[in-house]
């Protein structure tokens, strides 16, 4: 053995990780928003929670890209916590179909003679104009390029011979296999370089590998595949960090999950990895003689580390999944919640991090809008509030809260077009790229209204620390016209909110038309007020300032649902 040969390895398992994660990112496309859907309506219950998991975590094969997901999913509220954790409960499941492709066509079958014909397929389709031609392309290319690493791989281990390398036989032997410390220390070696590689695949060929070669005993085998499911609830963890509590207590379930499993494991290892063992027919104890035995052998040893990986999740699921309501009790004693989060909160959706996909990250984005406008509306009607205020503290409370709000729509604007810039750099069909230059429209005039939202509190402001006061005339077309701005925005939410394209467009417009004929009419009465000497001209600026900066409103809410439903409005 020398360093090339060592090279090579790695160079495998790099090939390998790369076609997993590019196999995993076109089937992705392929599903696109189907996965949103999915996930949203069959996640009522515990069950079909579970099988929602499963399912998408099988068809995307990436465990990760499901919890990702569901993070977001509970991040933005349209996921319990209680519904998250069942997916992620069938996520673990799902991901273990890897373990029994790489085993059953990577290291039993010779795929090379199929690999070179599906390079040659994926190329032509990858040069289609057509975006799911293309996403095909490009899972044919992750799937050629992930049995090229396996069976190279394969071919490797011949070359190293390891079962009669002395240095790795004597490696492994030095260790006591029925000391319970040399089973933790291989769950520690296997969830560490899980952590290290993020790819719990790449860790299971390698494990596959040294089993399959006789050199690594069964039983520290199974260990470090046990490990593999700590290290790879490390992706989900970190992509809530920066996520609401509900996201963070959902990725925790995750690792709880799984650090559950280990535990009863370990409390009945040999008997538990024996029983499954069996299941394949396989012996951990008997010495195989001859080459077609030795290779019967190393077939089977592959099969019954595929077996314990599902027998692991399968069983721990049918544990945990009566103690959905307990286990959530206990991650929201351990992740406490901020009472402040709303306030200080900027990003609901795309906090959690791009996804593996454009297509699906621009899904995110748009959530993340929607949920900006209805941070706008809520900036808004603090304004009314406001007006009605008249005691000193809770007004500067209030005023505060409202130029606190116009600071974190300063920040959700530029964060979100940062998001936006990074989604345009990876592969959008010509709609998406249209659909994309219309969301950055709309971030900037949402952003736009949470303006004149606070130039009206300024101008309340300036009233209230005033000695003069509105009129009740006043007092009731502000109001009106406060109404009318509520109403449109209301209007707006529905719109950005509608997915069936039932909401009429033109009713913005009927409201906008409404805003613009009432700020005519109070424009010319205020002249007319203003020499009847029913109040001061002074009251009159504040006053029309505060009418003006709501037709302002009203125009921005209209530039916000053209770019939305590409439709051109004439006011």
């Amino acid at each position: 053995m020398n360093v090339y040969t060592f090279l090579k390895l790695f160079g495998c398992l790099a090939l390998l990780m790369y076609g997993m994660k590019v196999m995993s990112e076109g089937l992705q496309k392929l599903a696109g928003g189907q996965l949103r859907h999915v996930m949203g309506a069959m996640t009522r219950n515990r069950f079909t929670g579970l099988l929602t998991g499963t399912f998408i975590t099988a068809a995307v094969q990436s465990s990760t890209a499901t919890t990702v997901l569901t993070v977001s999913f509970v991040n933005a509220g349209m996921l319990t916590l209680a519904q998250a954790i069942s997916v992620i409960m069938g996520a673990n499941i799902g991901t273990t179909v890897t373990a029994w492709i790489m085993a059953v066509f990577g290291f039993q079958l010779n795929m090379s003679s199929f690999v070179w014909p599906m390079f040659l397929v994926g190329i032509l389709l990858l040069f289609q104009k057509k975006a799911s031609g293309k996403s095909v392309g490009e899972f044919l290319f992750g799937f050629s390029f992930m049995f090229l690493a396996l069976c190279t791989l394969r071919e490797n281990a011949r070359d190293m011979d390891l079962a009669n390398n002395s240095a790795v036989v004597n490696f492994f032997q030095s260790f006591n296999p029925d000391s319970i410390w040399t089973t933790l220390l291989f769950l520690l070696i296997g969830g560490l370089l899980t952590m290290c590689v993020q790819s719990s695949a790449a860790i299971m060929a390698i494990t596959m590998l040294l089993c399959s070669a006789g050199v690594m005993p069964i039983y520290q085998g199974i260990a470090l595949v046990m490990g593999e499911n700590i290290g790879t609830t490390v992706t989900s963890n970190v992509a809530a960090l920066s996520a609401t509590t509900q996201a963070r207590r959902a990725a925790f379930t995750h690792l709880l999950f799984n650090l559950f499993g280990v535990i009863w494991v370990l409390c009945i290892f040999k008997p538990f990895i024996n029983l499954v063992c069996s299941l394949v027919g396989f012996d951990p104890m008997y010495k195989p003689v001859g080459e077609a035995d030795i290779a019967h052998n190393s077939i089977m040893v592959n099969y019954a580390l595929c077996a314990f990986h599902t027998c692991f999740n399968v069983c721990n699921v049918l544990i945990l999944i009566w103690f959905i309501k307990p286990l959530e009790k206990l991650v929201c004693r351990i992740i406490k919640g901020k009472e402040d989060e709303e306030e200080t909160l900027r990003l609901k959706f795309i906090s959690a991090g791009m996804l593996s996909t454009a297509e699906l990250s621009l899904l995110e984005a748009q959530k993340e809008i929607n949920h900006f406008a209805t941070r706008a509306q809520r900036m808004f009607r603090f304004i009314p509030e406001l007006l009605e205020m008249t005691n000193e503290e809770e007004f500067t409370k209030l005023f505060a809260r409202t130029e606190k709000y116009e600071g974190i729509s300063d920040n959700m604007e530029i964060e979100i077009a940062n998001y936006l810039n990074k989604v345009s750099e990876g592969r959008l069909s010509k709609e998406s790229k249209l659909k994309l230059q219309s969301m950055l429209r709309e971030i900037s005039e949402i952003e736009s209204i949470c303006d004149s939202c606070y130039n009206m509190a300024r101008h309340i402001d300036h009233k209230f620390r005033s000695k003069e006061d509105f009129t009740p005339e006043q007092y009731e077309h502000i109001r009106h016209m406060f109404s009318l701005c509520d109403k449109s925005m209301d209007q707006m939410l529905a719109i950005l909110e509608d997915t069936t394209h039932k909401v009429d467009p033109l009713q913005s417009l009927n409201i906008e038309n409404e805003i613009n004929n009432y700020r005519s009419l109070l424009k010319e009465a205020n002249i007319v007020d203003i020499n009847a000497q029913k109040y001061d001209y002074q009251m009159g600026v504040h006053y029309m300032d505060i009418i003006g900066d709501c037709e302002k409103l009203g125009d921005y809410v209209i530039n916000v649902v053209e770019a939305h439903t590409q439709v051109k409005l004439t006011v």
